[in-house]
């Protein structure tokens, strides 16, 4: 069961509600295949969802999914899976604080219209490499074997 919890963004606390199951599906399959695909020996380590990752002094945000630099935890990517009422808070707010901390990589989830949308540093700060949907498979080069369609992130739970 989820429960409530507390992100600091640009020094203002933000009391974010339960998860809701659907949520926390997607959540729960993220984080399964990113466990599976992590080499043993990793330099990258995955937290608990929703663990806060400080970033600066003003900014602790709690990621639905984060790896991180095993030697120091530097966050090396982030996935926000939005829900009904946080899409300005993860998609404009939150994206915008990781792109000012040269966060290497952002996943948004977005279970309105089935898509991911993948992030990268840039020169000039966050470039969108892809928006993922139906069959599209969504792959991460630090993660050997990754690779899932979006149809299978998204499909229904098993009765």
């Amino acid at each position: 069961m989820s429960h409530p919890y507390e992100e600091l963004l640009a020094g203002e606390a933000h009391l974010r509600a339960s998860p809701m199951t659907p949520h926390e599906l997607l959540c729960n399959r993220l984080h399964a295949w990113v466990r599976a695909a992590l080499p043993a020996n990793s330099a990258l380590e995955l937290l608990p969802r929703r663990s806060p990752v400080e970033l600066r002094a003003d900014l602790r945000p709690c990621p639905d999914l984060a790896l991180v630099h095993v030697p120091d935890g530097r966050l090396y990517l982030a996935a926000e899976v939005l829900q009904p009422g946080d899409h300005h808070r993860d998609t404009v707010l939150k994206k915008q604080l990781y792109m000012e901390c040269k966060i290497p990589r952002l996943w948004i989830v977005d279970s309105r219209y089935h898509n991911v949308e993948v992030y990268g540093t840039g020169d000039l700060g966050f470039r969108l490499e892809s928006i993922l949907a139906s069959q599209d498979p969504l792959t991460e080069t630090v993660l050997p074997g990754f690779t899932h369609p979006m149809a299978e992130l998204f499909a229904p739970p098993c009765p």
